[in-house]
């Protein structure tokens, strides 16, 4: 693989920082970051010295588009489809999991799975001209990754219907009010974590384990997993390769 598709480093607070590096493809998901991503939140969970994890994009432009679809478009059959949709599933239901507080920060446009990223962790920052949107419908498809499942469990029933069934992008303001995004900043300072996160590895874990053991009583995995394999049933209709063709077509 090529390594410069994400960037890793713990930093000296004991943040454990996620970058995806793929500016020129808007910093969307292939199966390489899929690894990579499983391989980070596998070696947060061994290390209990990590305190936090932080997940952005590169640039100043993108968070994150989601699915690549110039990858997954080559996906047909409902069988295919459910392959990598449950594979990044898991890998997020890893991170809606994972023992230490989790933060998207937001630094440019978030849609699609972009935004089901974003959905698993516990906090979602995002500079003032970040763009959010879960616009799946807009392809004939629902959240493929548990996202739904994920975004009920941190925003209102209204506000989650509403990002959903909309298709829409939001600004990062408007997001706000809908109770998804938790902070709207200029930039970035590592600072601003550090104090949201003031007590140690092993208060932080305890306190995740509450929050953990309430989504594993509502069955959230299970919920991860219908919610896919619905996708991967829409994903093979007509209505979902007509809608991709014509947008990979606009985008040439």
């Amino acid at each position: 693989m090529n390594e410069s598709k994400v960037h890793t480093y713990i930093d000296d607070n004991h943040f454990y920082w996620f970058t995806i590096n793929r500016p020129e493809k808007r910093n969307a998901i292939d199966y390489d970051v899929m690894n990579e991503l499983e391989k980070g939140l596998n070696e947060i969970r061994e290390n209990i010295a990590i305190r936090g994890f932080i997940i952005t994009g590169s640039g100043q432009h993108s968070f994150c588009s989601g699915g690549d679809l110039s990858v997954f478009h080559a996906l047909h059959t409902k069988e295919d489809a459910y392959a990598m949709l449950s594979k990044m599933g898991k890998v997020l239901h890893n991170l809606m999991t994972l023992p230490v507080p989790t933060f998207a920060w937001i630094n440019g446009t978030a849609i699609g799975g972009g935004c089901e990223i974003a959905s698993a962790c516990d906090q979602r920052w995002a500079v003032p001209h970040a763009k959010l949107g879960f616009v799946q419908g807009n392809l004939g498809i629902t959240t493929g990754w548990g996202g739904a499942s994920m975004l009920m469990e941190k925003v209102p029933h209204a506000s989650a219907i509403k990002m959903l069934s909309s298709a829409k992008t939001f600004t990062a303001s408007e997001a706000m009010e809908l109770g998804f995004i938790q902070k709207v900043v200029p930039s970035f300072d590592p600072q601003y974590v550090e104090e949201e996160i003031a007590v140690s590895s092993t208060v932080l874990r305890s306190y995740k384990k509450t929050f953990i053991s309430k989504w594993e009583q509502t069955a959230l995995k299970e919920r991860m997993i219908a919610e896919i394999e619905q996708c991967s049933i829409l994903w093979e209709q007509d209505e979902h390769h007509e809608a991709v063709n014509a947008f990979l077509k606009h985008k040439k």
